[in-house]
């Protein structure tokens, strides 16, 4: 159990220090973010209210996705969540400002965000243990329509995307990047952390299904 539950926070420790990177990128808000930003602009109250009120309605999407109860146990990643982004931004990237860094400097800050969410995504879900609604539907949907993970995070990610533009939010080149490589990313490295996780841990390993 300590292994599955240190496995389970390095993935979400990796995964925001690479949403921290994007947003230091400031060429353009992540998919999620950009939604919230433009519901939150368009109705009103804060972007952490609707991230909050989402992720809750999530919950009973992706209980019908995958044709079971709505898992409110996964509630508690957003918690987590919550304070380990403000973990990156408020203590370890306080002083960062790269709004008036070159392009090439703006360019790999969101290069190595990309990657290091793919990484923290693709550790973070290993253990099995409860996931965030947002992370669990590109899951559902994988399930669901019989899709890799790859092709199921790249249909969550244009439409919540394309519903970004929609309502004004912030999207931009970051989010594009985001769209089109963050599914292919995670499934690199998901493939490469799935067999070394189970031989350190090789009793009770799943079928390979989302390979």
């Amino acid at each position: 159990m300590a292994y599955r539950i240190t496995v389970y926070l390095l993935g979400m420790f990796i995964n925001f220090f690479g949403v921290a990177l994007i947003i230091h990128a400031t060429i353009g808000a992540g998919f999620w973010t950009s939604f919230f930003i433009g519901v939150s602009d368009l109705f009103g109250l804060t972007v952490g209210f609707w991230y909050g009120v989402f992720q809750f309605l999530i919950i009973f999407l992706n209980g019908w996705l995958m044709k079971q109860n709505p898992e409110f146990k996964a509630l508690l990643p957003v918690f987590l969540e919550s304070f380990i982004l403000d973990f990156w931004l408020e203590i370890v990237f306080a002083s960062v400002d790269l709004s008036a860094a070159p392009v090439i400097i703006k360019a790999l800050t969101l290069g190595m965000g990309l990657f290091t969410i793919g990484l923290g995504v693709a550790i973070y879900i290993l253990p099995q243990f409860p996931r965030a609604p947002v992370d669990q539907l590109f899951l559902a949907v994988s399930a669901r329509f019989n899709l890799s993970l790859r092709m199921g995070q790249t249909l969550v990610a244009v439409v919540v995307a394309s519903l970004a533009v929609l309502i004004g939010g912030p999207v931009g080149i970051g989010t594009a990047v985001l769209v089109l490589f963050l599914g292919p990313v995670i499934q690199m490295w998901y493939t490469r952390a799935y067999p070394m996780y189970y031989m350190l841990r090789p009793e009770n390993a799943p079928h390979e299904e989302y390979l």
